[in-house]
């Protein structure tokens, strides 16, 4: 299932063309079967409480939404081989290109609604 992300605070788009990584072995993988996230990509990682980006090949944009879709953490640029330990009341995470969160405006406390995409 591929979704759109809008920041209902600024009115962008954050991501045309988000997957979600829901089940166990999805979330387990996670981005690290991929050389890079295009403009636009997202991976939403639902539950989670906290990322790590060991053996991935690139850097990327972190957003850490509670369960009403408050953004309650962000990392720009967040390179490979780190953790991001979880904020409390984390639900899931948004794994974006680096440079998305600058560009869409995204701050602490903005709200993310997810919808279904309709077409790319």
């Amino acid at each position: 299932m591929a979704l759109v992300a809008m920041n209902l605070d600024t009115g962008s788009v954050i991501a045309d063309h988000v997957s979600v990584a829901a089940t166990r072995a999805e979330r387990r993988v996670g981005l690290l079967n991929r050389n890079s996230l295009e403009p636009g990509e997202a991976l939403w990682i639902v539950p989670s409480r906290g990322v790590h980006t060991m053996w991935m090949r690139f850097a990327i944009d972190l957003v850490a939404l509670d369960d009403l879709g408050v953004v309650i953490d962000r990392v720009e640029a967040l390179r490979p081989w780190r953790i991001r330990l979880p904020r409390t009341g984390t639900a899931g995470v948004l794994e974006l290109p680096v440079g998305t969160i600058e560009q869409s405006g995204t701050a602490l406390g903005h709200r993310i609604q997810f919808e279904r995409r309709s077409h790319r």
